[in-house]
């Protein structure tokens, strides 16, 4: 590898170095212990020591070259070299291409310029075809090639970053680096002759963490299939942490959420990834949930300043947040203070000649904010001056009252009339009203003591606009939250759901997007309609709304749409729950961007078959009962407690639990906390219960004594009508209970937990995310070894190492392949067989790393065959079940088993025959020619494939699951295993040949290999005689002249004879039938020579090829 040229003192580096090669401008060193025997004893020793502890060039390589001119004592490095090799070419080159040149230069300073730019042009050329970047600094180059280096990993595998850290093996900390790659995570140490190397690929990761005792002051703790590891020592351990976080985050959402990833455009391309990004990334969407804003917003700039607040009459510090749209702005004080400004809001941007350095955006509404003490705020006002200029044509004005001349018509002015009428087309069957206004209006001329301190609330509310402003751009404040505890008004309840969700900002961007997809989704059947239609009675049955045509057409409507819109999600349980509540204070329109705000932002992967985010969050929340209650979690002696009644907690919002008239005080909360609201919830209400939990003896009285809490939580605020009211239905023989008010109970929430910040919980969510999914992959783990290892011999053991190789090799493809067409990322909807199949490049890897007959010489053509046995429904991809079966037979099968499965891989439909494009490799296949050869298939009539094709996804028809066809494919599973030998069709004369010839490779190399050559010479001879006799008995005038002098292809011959190609001689009759033989003739003869039972009843060592396979498979893999 050419270095940028820096200066080289030679005086003490002689004893570090051996001069190999010199001339008059360049000198050629070899590195003290490398390449010598002994390793250079106890030096060689030191400098390797020295190598991987110092952060020098001398650590990467141990070759490298030097540039020296005449009379000069400055040497200048130029080259290193991994192996003598590399170094061999860059010192060739030199002496061909730039040492006629030195010649003609007539100062030494003019040489070592020129050599200087040459160099320099020869990185920068390099540079276009290598992931290091001509920016970045030359150690992070060396670097590169010493991770290269040491752990052989693919050309594709992007190194992110490293650093200097001990790696503790038991209670000694080892020196050494470690390397953050997309893919893994790998840590090199050579001490005193003490090698260390360590890969773990990110998606293995189930616990990641930072830890701290007695020994280890603060250390990275990493878990990875049951093993620990421990990193210390690093300079900067909490951007180190962080930047782990990120890459085994990104691994998981990679391979377990591809669809997502695929449409990320910052993770679109894994060799794109680089540590700035990813940091840039990570504040981007902490930016994003602080404010609430959509998905799509990037941090761009951060200015720190401060904001006049009007109504307090002072500057508040913070920063000043923008994006694509909108500017944003956070105090750091305790006063909590934020701003959110929609670029489509703005008025004007000004700023003042005065000394303050002070920028005033106006927006609607005559409001305006004035920044102080802006650096750079000149800049800053031309480029938001920008912003605000392309955002007004993209954000156009949607007021219904903005009058439309005839005179002179603007074209975005039709495009805004057009949306309009659309809206008010679609209003006629869209509600524009909440229900509650609906069902239950307010009576201002009889006004009892809830409505008045409704009324109180309202006006609370009012004079909280009058200061801070009403709507999008309003200042929030504590005020604000202490107003949200107290509960939000019923007729502001809608209003201030879509500010502080965020929703409205959604709304805004895409006017009249529900009405066209309401438009669209109107008729569609599914199975996530069908599932909507049987649960729309049970959304709230008890509320007037929800018994009417007006409000479950209206349920109907936004969730077909929601189900249209985000097919992936499509419809879960606990989505009628949360959409009818919302329905109830929120226009129909606004409770779908409701819907929207929550599913997509507020409390991600929550509604998928996998509910993999409410799991994250009760992993969380058990963490915080471990921290803030921790005599509860002594008492309890399983914790899986929490998760199990806390589910419908956090997929419901506490609306499947709690009262309606008090659970919508929870869900205020939550739209202005979010995640953290229903927190700090769930440890006020198992604190206030404290003692009765400890009281209890098992977790059946313990859910009976909160549920009885629950029944006694009541609002008695509440204006609602007391039939609608659940709480005040409880009978007067449970009044003897304590009745809890909610909002006491938020407040108490607030006071005791309060302290719990966003950074925490984002973390808490980052790190038990990781020890989900990895649950959940050990669970469909142990599914499918429970039911693969019914159907084989194999013990549970080695199915499960087998499985682990099994994922891995196909993980390895997701790694490096960015496209595929046929093989299917991981789709947990799948049954537990079919989530993880391979493909026949893959299938490959695997049979040479694992079978017994790998050894062959026509091995890629047998793996070829056996993958196009395995895969009936000629999808091109297998299953584990499959690929067990296989491997199965060939370790633990009997003789006719594995002779059976031979002979099948030389008949249709597994047989096809391969032609070799370049003679040069042998019988090696290219990965071209493989793939389409395995989706070579019979020919069958469409009807037919379309049968077997539903039969064997009866749940992709019509999106259905087909009973009947489960229990038909069941059914013909059961009539494979009686699969008789008289079924199995003739292998004629060509697949005869080819079945020889595998026989004779598989031989070859055995210890008793001439008497199997013998053996198979007389089992050929004797079928051929027995086809010849039969023959004449069959047609005794036909005699059979072509197969006089057949000899095996071991090349042994036949009683003497001479020997001969195992073909039809040319001049065979064309009309002649070709000879065949059944499997029982074959296995017959084969069963008569006692050589080759023995052979093929000869036990293998499957433990030893399954270790060998593991440490092998990713340098394996590399080498293809």
């Amino acid at each position: 590898m050419w270095l940028k040229p820096e200066e080289v003192l030679l005086k003490n580096a002689l004893k570090l170095w051996m001069m190999e090669r010199s001339n008059d401008y360049f000198v050629l060193q070899r590195r003290r212990g490398y390449g010598e025997e002994g390793g250079g004893g106890l030096t060689g020793l030191l400098v390797g020591t020295l190598d991987s502890v110092l952060d020098s060039t001398a650590k990467v390589a141990p070759f490298r070259i030097l540039h020296q001119t005449p009379d000069s004592q400055v040497y200048l490095s130029i080259a290193c070299g991994a192996d003598r090799e590399e170094i061999t070419k860059h010192w060739e080159w030199l002496e061909e291409n730039v040492m006629k040149t030195l010649s003609v230069f007539d100062s030494n300073e003019d040489i070592t310029n020129f050599v200087q730019g040459k160099i320099r042009g020869l990185i920068a050329e390099e540079g276009k075809h290598s992931f290091a970047k001509e920016d970045d600094p030359e150690k992070f180059r060396e670097a590169l090639l010493k991770f290269e280096k040491c752990f052989g990993l693919p050309e594709q595998e992007k190194l992110v970053t490293y650093y200097s850290c001990s790696y503790w093996k038991g209670r000694v900390p080892c020196q050494g680096w470690l390397y953050l790659s997309t893919n893994f995570l790998s840590f090199y140490s050579f001490l005193l002759g003490s090698e260390i190397k360590l890969v773990i690929s990110w998606d293995a990761v189930s616990k990641l963490e930072k830890t701290s005792n007695v020994i280890l002051t603060e250390s990275i703790h990493v878990c990875s299939q049951g093993e620990n590891h421990y990193f210390s020592m690093f300079l900067h351990i909490n951007q180190t942490y962080l930047l782990m976080e990120q890459l085994a985050n990104y691994a998981i959402k990679r391979i377990f959420d591809k669809e997502t990833f695929d449409n990320d455009p910052v993770l679109d391309d894994p060799l794109q990834i680089t540590q700035r990004g990813l940091e840039n990334r990570a504040h981007s969407e902490q930016f994003n949930a602080f404010f609430r804003l959509p998905k799509e917003e990037t941090l761009k700039e951060v200015h720190e300043c401060f904001l006049w607040v009007p109504f307090s009459h002072f500057n508040t510090h913070g920063k000043m947040c923008i994006s694509e749209n909108y500017i944003c702005f956070a105090s750091q004080d305790g006063n909590l203070c934020s701003v959110i400004i929609p670029l489509r809001e703005v008025l004007a941007i000004d700023k003042t000649n005065d000394s303050s350095k002070s920028v005033i955006i106006s927006v609607k509404g005559k409001t305006a904010f004035r920044f102080s003490e802006v650096k750079e705020f000149e800049q800053l006002v031309a480029k938001l001056k920008l912003k605000c200029g392309a955002t007004s044509t993209q954000y156009h004005n949607i007021s219904t009252e903005v009058p439309v001349s005839s005179d002179s018509v603007d074209p975005s002015d039709i495009t805004e009339v057009q949306s309009l009428t659309c809206q008010r087309e679609c209003s006629k069957t869209v509600n524009t009203e909440a229900l509650m206004t609906v069902f239950h209006p307010q009576n201002l001329e009889t006004l009892d003591s809830k409505m008045l301190k409704e009324k109180m609330k309202e006006q609370s509310w009012n004079i909280l606009f009058s200061e801070c402003g009403r709507g999008v751009s309003m200042f929030r404040t504590k005020k604000t939250r202490d107003l949200v505890v107290r509960g939000i008004p019923e007729t502001l309840r809608g209003e201030l759901w879509m500010l502080f969700s965020g929703a409205v900002n959604d709304m805004a961007a895409n006017p009249g997007y529900y009405a066209e997809v309401v438009e669209q989704s109107l008729g569609t059947c599914n199975l996530a309609t069908e599932e909507i239609e049987r649960d729309l009675r049970r959304s709230l049955p008890e509320h007037p709304a929800f018994q009417s045509d007006t409000g479950i057409s209206a349920l109907r409507r936004v969730l077909t749409a929601y189900a249209f819109r985000n097919p992936k999600i499509g419809y879960c349980q606990a989505m009628n729950i949360l959409t009818s509540v919302l329905l109830l204070y929120a226009k129909e329109e606004e409770a779908f961007w409701l819907l929207v705000a929550v599913c997509e932002r507020m409390l991600p992967d929550y509604f998928n078959r996998r509910i993999i985010g409410a799991l994250v969050d009760q992993a969380v929340f058990e963490e915080l009962i471990r921290d803030h209650l921790p005599q509860l979690t002594e008492h309890m002696t399983d914790m899986t407690f929490f998760s199990s009644v806390s589910l419908s907690w956090f997929l419901t919002l506490f609306i499947s639990v709690l009262p309606i008239e008090s659970a919508v005080n929870v869900v205020d909360c939550f739209f202005y906390d979010g995640i953290k609201a229903i927190l700090q919830l769930g440890l006020a209400i198992l604190d206030y219960n404290l003692d009765k939990l400890l009281a209890c003896k098992d977790d059946a009285e313990a859910v009976t004594a909160l549920n009885r809490f629950f029944n006694n939580v009541t609002n008695k605020d509440s204006p609602l009508p007391s039939s609608v009211q659940q709480g005040s239905n409880v009978s007067d023989e449970k009044s003897s209970h304590i009745r809890v008010d909610i909002t006491d109970l938020i407040r108490e929430s607030n006071e005791k937990y309060g302290n719990i910040r966003y950074e925490d919980i984002h973390s808490m969510r980052c790190r038990n995310r990781l020890y989900v999914i990895q649950t959940l992959e050990e669970t469909t783990k142990q599914n499918v070894l429970r039911v693969v290892s019914q159907d084989v011999k194999l013990s549970l053991h080695e199915l499960d190492e087998l499985y682990v190789i099994f994922k891995k090799e196909l993980f390895f493809s997701y790694y490096w392949c960015l496209s595929s067409p046929i093989l299917k990322h991981h789709d947990p909807s799948l049954p537990y067989l079919e989530q993880y199949q391979i493909d026949c490049q893959q299938f490959r890897v695997l049979y040479h790393l694992l079978s017994p007959w790998a050894h062959s010489a026509n091995r890629d053509s047998l793996a070829l065959w056996t993958f196009r046995l395995l895969d009936e429904n000629s999808d091109c991809l297998i299953n584990f079940k499959e690929f067990s079966s296989a491997i199965d037979i060939m370790y633990n099968g009997s003789f006719t088993e594995k002779l059976k499965l031979l002979f099948k891989l030389h008949i249709s439909p597994a047989y096809t025959e391969v032609q070799y494009k370049d003679p040069s490799k042998g019988d090696e296949l290219s990965k071209e020619e493989l793939l389409y050869l395995s989706q070579l298939h019979v020919s069958k009539p469409a009807k037919e494939k379309e049968a077997k094709s539903a039969k064997n996804s009866p749940e992709k028809e019509k999106e259905k699951v087909n009973i009947q066809a489960y229990l038909s494919q069941w059914q013909d599973e059961l009539l494979k295993k009686e699969e008789n030998i008289k079924d199995l069709p003739r292998m004629n004369q060509s697949q005869f040949i080819q079945f020889s010839k595998t026989l004779y490779n598989l031989f070859h190399g055995d210890p008793e290999e001439e008497s199997l050559y013998q053996a198979i010479a007389v089992v050929t001879s004797l079928l051929l005689r027995m086809e010849e006799v039969g023959r004449k008995l069959h047609s005794p005038t036909s005699a059979m002249k072509g197969l006089s002098g057949v000899v095996c292809v071991s090349g042994v011959p036949i009683e003497g004879q001479a020997e001969k190609p195992l073909e039809k001689e040319p001049s065979s009759p064309r009309e002649e039938p070709q000879w065949s033989f059944a499997f029982e003739q074959i296995l017959a003869s084969l069963l008569n020579e006692p050589a080759l039972v023995k052979f093929f009843e000869k036990s293998v060592d499957l433990k030893a090829k399954l270790e060998n396979a593991k440490t092998s498979q990713l340098s394996f893999r590399t080498k293809k």
